[in-house]
Order: C-alpha cells, then sequence, then structure tokens
C-alpha cells in the first residue's frame, strides 16, 4: 500500500462520514499491515484535529485558519507557500517554520500573521500532504567515516545519512548517485537514504535522460507482474463484441503519423472522409477502444492513473502502459479494430451541422505520414491510379474542410505559434495549449484543427448529457508575464498594441503573432510568446480555454494510450453506451439518441444509473488534482531536457561568437536570446568591465557612468560563451560588441 496524507485526505468530501472499511478499500490495504498503517495515520490525524470519528465512522474538518499549498523554497532558506487558486497571496514561511517540510512539498500552513499591502502573509507549516521528492539527485561525500548525499538542488538545505544497500557505497564517493529516501527528518534525526543508482562522476558524465528521470523521480520500468499481466492480454474479436457496434469496416480508413514517430509508440487515432448524397462532409475520427480491453480495476489501468500521462524525454519515452499493450492494441494496416467513432458532418462552409458518438469497428487500409501527404498535395506529376482516388480525398479535406473550420477558428479570435521546432507526440495543442505550425510540415497543424473541433463537440456531449467527464482549461496569461514581452516589441519599432488594458483576449496573441511575422525576430519573439502561455490544466467542470478561444467546454479524447485523461473520457462515453438512459422511465414510449448531439436540450434525468454517478463524481474529484500535477511533473522534466541538451551543445561552443538579442534587462545584467539556437544566457553586470554600469527599471537598459552606453532591451549584441553551468542549465556570456550610445530620455532619472 502506497498512499500520501493528501491521498487519504481525498477520500473525504463535502463534511461527509467515510467507513474505515472504505478506506481500506479505495486505499488498496491488502493486509493488516496495510490496515495498521492506515489507523495510525486516522489517529493522528484526529489529534491534529483535521477529521473527527463519529459512531466508528470519519469525517474531514474543514478551516479557514489551514491552507493547502505547495512549497517554493529558495537556496537562502526561505520559503513561499503557493495556494492552488490563482488569485490567493502567497504565504511566508521561514526555515525554522517549515516544520521539516521540503522544497515541493504539499503542506497545510496555518497563517500566522495576515499580510500588509507591501508584505506577504506569514505562516508556519503545520502538516506535510505530501512528499514531492521520495528519491533526488545528490553527491557523495565521505565525513568522519560515514557516507553523506548533499542534494544537487541547492533549495533542499540538508544532507542525508546513507545506508548501505549491498553496493560498495565507496564506489560512490565524490558521484553523482540517485538516492531513495528511506526516511524523512524526524525531530533532531536527520533523513536516511539509500543509493540506487551511481550515475556517473559529475551531471557532464551521466545520460541526459538519467539526470532527469531521477530528478523528477520518473518511473523507468513496470514491475515484473504487470508486464506478465500485459503479455496474457489478447484481441480476440468476437461476434458479441460487434454486436452493438456500427460497422465501418468498408469505408476507406487512414492512420496519419510523422516519419520521426517513434516505432515502439502508439498509433491510437484513424481517420475516415466520406461525401453524403447532399454534398456535405462526413469527417471521422475513431479512436482504438482500450476501455474494452482493459477494465478499470486492471492494475494495468491502476498503474497508468498513478503515471497520469506518458513523458517525451527526446527519443526515451516514459509510457502509460508497457509495451505489450501497444503492440497489441495499435492501430495496424490491414486488421481489424475496435474502436470509439465521432463522425461530424460538415457543411460546404466549414460549419458543423450534427455529430454522433459511438461504438464501431473499423479495418485500416492504409498508413501515411505528414510528409508523404504534403508531397502528395504538392506534386502535380502523374501517380499511380490507385492513389487519384486517396490524393482526391486528401485534397477534400486539407485544402476545403480544414481551411473553413481553421476560418471559423480565427473568428473567435484563436491564435497558432510558428515555430520551427520538434512536434509534440499528440494530434491536438497538447501541453502548449495553443497549436504550434512548423512551416516545413504545414499538413500536422492542419490536422490539429480536426482534432481539436472533435474534443469540443466530444466535451459539449459529455456536458450536455451531465457526464463526469475531464475538461481541459487554460488561463489567460498574466500581464507581467506579457509586459517584458511588449516592451521588447516596442522597443524593436512593433506595433504591440492591445485590445483593451483590462483582460488580456486571444486575439491579442494573434495580433502579435501577425505583427511578429513581418520582424526579422520572429523567431524569438514567438519563442518568448508561447512561454507566457499557462499551462493546461483538467478540471470536472467546463471551462474556457484562452489558447483555442473557447469560452466554453473543451476536452481530449484522441490518446487513452498517452493520458489517463483521455481513457478516463473513453471510459466514461463507454458507460453511456452500456448504461446510458434514453428516456425518463420504462413507461415512456419514445427515448432520446443518446449517441448524438439532436439529444441536447431534450434530457431532465440521470442519463446514467444515479449510484454509478456518484461513484464516478466522488472518484473524479479524487484524480483531478493528481492528474494536473502528473502533467507539470511531465512538461518539467520535458523542459529540463530540452535546457540540458541546450547547455550540453553550448558547452561544446564555450569560446565561440554568437549576435544575440537582448530579451531582458535586471540590475544584476541582461539576458540575452541567441536566435539561431533559441537558447538564452546572462551578461552578468560585472563582466562589463568598460565602465559602471546603472540600472535604468523605466526604460529597461543598463547604462555607464562615464561613457553612456547602454544596453537595452530590443538591441542586438555580440557574445562570447563565457562558461557554462550543464546541471543548473545556466549559460554566462561576455559582450564582444554592442551597446548604443544613451539617449536624452535614457539618462533621465528614474
Amino acid at each position: 500500500m502506497e498512499f500520501s496524507i493528501a491521498t487519504l485526505l481525498a477520500q473525504f468530501s463535502e463534511d461527509k462520514l467515510v467507513a474505515g472499511k472504505i478506506l481500506e478499500k479505495n486505499l488498496n490495504c491488502q493486509d493488516e499491515i496495510d490496515k495498521e498503517k492506515l489507523q495510525i495515520a486516522l489517529d493522528a490525524l484526529e489529534k491534529l484535529g483535521i477529521i473527527a470519528k463519529e459512531r466508528g465512522k470519519y469525517r474531514r474538518i474543514y478551516t479557514e485558519e489551514l491552507v493547502e499549498a505547495k512549497l517554493r523554497c529558495s537556496s537562502k532558506g526561505f520559503c513561499f507557500a503557493i495556494q492552488d487558486e490563482e488569485e490567493a497571496e502567497d504565504i511566508y514561511v521561514r526555515e525554522s517554520n517549515l516544520s521539516n517540510a521540503w522544497n515541493g512539498d504539499r503542506v497545510l500552513v496555518k497563517v500566522t500573521k495576515e499580510g500588509t499591502r507591501k508584505r506577504s502573509p506569514e505562516g508556519e507549516v503545520r502538516l506535510i500532504l505530501e512528499r514531492a521528492n521520495p528519491s533526488l539527485l545528490a553527491r557523495v561525500i565521505q565525513d568522519n567515516g560515514d557516507l553523506i548525499a548533499i542534494p544537487l538542488d541547492d533549495r533542499l538545505l540538508f544532507e542525508l545519512q546513507l545506508v548501505a544497500n549491498g553496493n560498495n557505497p565507496a564506489e560512490a564517493i565524490d558521484h553523482l548517485v540517485h538516492v531513495n529516501i528511506l526516511r524523512y527528518p524526524i525531530g533532531q534525526h536527520p533523513p536516511l537514504a539509500k543509493i540506487t543508482r551511481i550515475l556517473g562522476s559529475d551531471a557532464e558524465a551521466a545520460a541526459d535522460t538519467d539526470i532527469v528521470s531521477c530528478k523528477h523521480d520518473l518511473p523507468q520500468d513496470f514491475p515484473d507482474k504487470l508486464i506478465n499481466l500485459a503479455q496474457t492480454l489478447t484481441k480476440t474479436i468476437t461476434p458479441e463484441d460487434i454486436e452493438h457496434r456500427r460497422d465501418l469496416r468498408t469505408i476507406f480508413t487512414l492512420t496519419i503519423e510523422s516519419e520521426s514517430f517513434p516505432p515502439d509508440n502508439w498509433r491510437e487515432n484513424a481517420f475516415t472522409l466520406e461525401t453524403t448524397p447532399t454534398g456535405d462532409w462526413e469527417f471521422g475520427i475513431h479512436v482504438v477502444d482500450l476501455a474494452h480491453y482493459l477494465p478499470s480495476d486492471s492494475p494495468l489501468i491502476q498503474e497508468a492513473e498513478k503515471r497520469g500521462t506518458s513523458i517525451y524525454l527526446g527519443e526515451k519515452i516514459l509510457p502509460l502502459f508497457p509495451q505489450e499493450v501497444k503492440n497489441l492494441y495499435s492501430l495496424i494496416p490491414e486488421t481489424e479494430h475496435l474502436t470509439v467513432s465521432i463522425v461530424i458532418t460538415l457543411d460546404t462552409s466549414g460549419q458543423v451541422k450534427e455529430y454522433s458518438i459511438f461504438p464501431s469497428i473499423i479495418k485500416v487500409d492504409q498508413h501515411l505520414t505528414y510528409q508523404q501527404i504534403q508531397s502528395l498535395l504538392a506534386t502535380e506529376e502523374e501517380i499511380a491510379p490507385e492513389m487519384l482516388a486517396l490524393k482526391a480525398k486528401l485534397c477534400q479535406l486539407f485544402e476545403k474542410i480544414i481551411p473553413e473550420v481553421k476560418a471559423s477558428r480565427s473568428l473567435r479570435g484563436s491564435f497558432e505559434i510558428n515555430l520551427n521546432q520538434s512536434q509534440p507526440p499528440y494530434k491536438d495543442e497538447g501541453r502548449s495549449g495553443v497549436i504550434i505550425v512548423d512551416s516545413s510540415l504545414a499538413v500536422r497543424a492542419q490536422l490539429s484543427e480536426m482534432i481539436i473541433l472533435a474534443g469540443k463537440l466530444f466535451a459539449e456531449h459529455l456536458a450536455a448529457l451531465g457526464l463526469p467527464g475531464i475538461f481541459c482549461h487554460q488561463s489567460v496569461p498574466d500581464w507581467d508575464e506579457l509586459e517584458d514581452l511588449l516592451k521588447l516589441g516596442v522597443n524593436l519599432g512593433l506595433d504591440m498594441s492591445l485590445s483593451t488594458d483590462e483582460d488580456i483576449l486571444p486575439e491579442d496573441c494573434r495580433h502579435l503573432t501577425e505583427v511578429f511575422a513581418k520582424s526579422p525576430s520572429r523567431k524569438v519573439l514567438n519563442h518568448l510568446l508561447l512561454q507566457t502561455l499557462k499551462p493546461v490544466k483538467y478540471s470536472s467542470k467546463p471551462g474556457k480555454h484562452f489558447g483555442l478561444a473557447y469560452s466554453d467546454e473543451y476536452t481530449h479524447f484522441i490518446s487513452p494510450g498517452q493520458r489517463y485523461a483521455d481513457f478516463w473520457n473513453q471510459r466514461i462515453i463507454k458507460a453511456l453506451f452500456s448504461q446510458g438512459r434514453d428516456r425518463r422511465s420504462s413507461n415512456a414510449k419514445k427515448g432520446v439518441d443518446l449517441y448524438s448531439n439532436s439529444c441536447h436540450g431534450q434530457i431532465s434525468w440521470s442519463v446514467l444509473p444515479p449510484f454509478f454517478q456518484k461513484e464516478l463524481e466522488e472518484k473524479l474529484h479524487h484524480i483531478i488534482h493528481h492528474l494536473n500535477e502528473r502533467e507539470k511533473i511531465a512538461q518539467d522534466a520535458e523542459k529540463d531536457l530540452q535546457g540540458l541538451k541546450k547547455a550540453e551543445k553550448m558547452k561544446e561552443r564555450t569560446g565561440q561568437i554568437f549576435k544575440g538579442l537582448i530579451t531582458g534587462v535586471q540590475s544584476y545584467g541582461f539576458f540575452v536570446e541567441i536566435e539561431d539556437l533559441l537558447v538564452e544566457g546572462l551578461v552578468h553586470v560585472s563582466s562589463l568591465k568598460d565602465d559602471w554600469y546603472e540600472y535604468r527599471s523605466r526604460h529597461s537598459c543598463l547604462i555607464g557612468r562615464k561613457n553612456h552606453t547602454a544596453y537595452k532591451l530590443g538591441e542586438y549584441v555580440e557574445v562570447e560563451v563565457k562558461s557554462v553551468d550543464y546541471y543548473r542549465q545556466q549559460i554566462d556570456l561576455v559582450t564582444v560588441s554592442g551597446g548604443v550610445t544613451a539617449t536624452k530620455e535614457d539618462l533621465e532619472d528614474e
């Protein structure tokens, strides 16, 4: 049994009494030892006043004085407790009030001093809900015969005592290691840890994927019992499986992936396009019916829920399911597959007339890459007769339908960002929350238009039927995040005007991308704009999505083998297929079509059996926060790998000179973005030896007292790579040439 206090407390909702037996079941207590551990935790929480026991059952006690938050610490020893609500104030926590909590831990904080206009409120940690560092990277030293692990993350202000674990620990001295925490600090007793892996003599000697995996405590492999279970799975399709499915095997069906698509990854969706007798188009997306083969109580699903999402570390994938599951259920040509389909009927102007979501069986006829599609669409040469019909379908889709759908998206204010970079593995907007266009592979972004439209309709169906689905939100960028970019654009002579001085609107970002497209610095500007966007988050309620300019429901559903949220949504729609009630009572003569949007607005009853609906809602309440945390970890890990690769690349270029754009100015120096590489480095003010430089915040520049040379936001400079800290991904630069003469306005006092 593995559970945190946060997981335990998540079992309580709305002050409801919960029996101990229910907690044992929900937390998967398998033996007496597990039950004893659970009882110890319950007794401790009761003494702390977090829960109360009544008539043998437990309920959660909610008080305003205790705030749930996540710790963010600095290397200097002070921390802030960051609350989940975006508008809530951060709470300052002194080192003496951390109660042995570490950076990243989820905690309950008691506010001990209210904040003022200029100072944050202060608080103390009363309870550690969830540890963020079950393992970490450290350097091993020897101290009076004892082996000590010193964390590489300088925000972790402690040392760990190492215990022998069958290896020769002396081999790890002065090496970078991965350690597992055996015991967190208790009172005056330091934490204990054991070495699980020696990574190298230092960070540069270790593999970058190993560093990232260990740093973020990412699962490297599946337990043998899960691999063995996966090997027993079958893909037999019986007549009973087909009985209640729509048979689409005679319709031409196509799978589409990138040339760089990893061979061991999922091929989990396929596409169809048909013309109706009335001249409309029927576009179908068919997703492997993973929920049919893997029941919700399968240990494979429990592991997938725990992982939350696949993580992509270059060529290395940390998947949601073992490889055996992928091999068995991927959509391979010339074979039949059970799927969940959404078929959208569009008129000739790209407007949705109707749609339906239903269980189906398909036969994949052909597989193409984006590159092959692009070549086929562009060719004017004579092609084989069997390819003519395919080209005609592709021309219909990519040259007629998709431009109309894109035009509708643009009308509501949505935007895309042009960046020729490695593309995410998802066909929708993925973790970025916005369509990223690679001009050399335009058809990929074009297909995303249809996937996103389908995600909107899928979410609309969940909401209209009151089903407990997972929805996607994206918040508005912070003003202070966007303000620096606006200043940079103004200094580059660009029109950076926004539609309002209040809320940032999606059409504002679209305007910026249009302006950036005309600038020689467009690559850097688009890169910086992407960084201002908030991460996509999951919610049990529909909400706004900034990047796609949706004011209501939107979700993901096409990747159940890569994202647990997609699997959950598939499971919910499957519950509709099997248990959905199409009429208020059995006495009603006529029902509605639950598979079609034609039923929207006609339902005034619980579509799913009430007890089952409630069970799903309670489960959903428990997993939303977990899935958001897993997405955040995945995003941080993937970003970390990119940072390490950039640092490695720049390490090799130490001493070389590059032209770069000043993208930020602070009192301690200025940041330079090397455009060709999209690598940012710092020119520290101490390296400017020719004068004493003063910071002018109003004009975003550093100005020399004597020579009046100014280093201003938006100016180009030539810089030399001085040094690179690989692990911290810090690149130090020195100026070779650049700087401009300060204007009279620049020299004015602040």
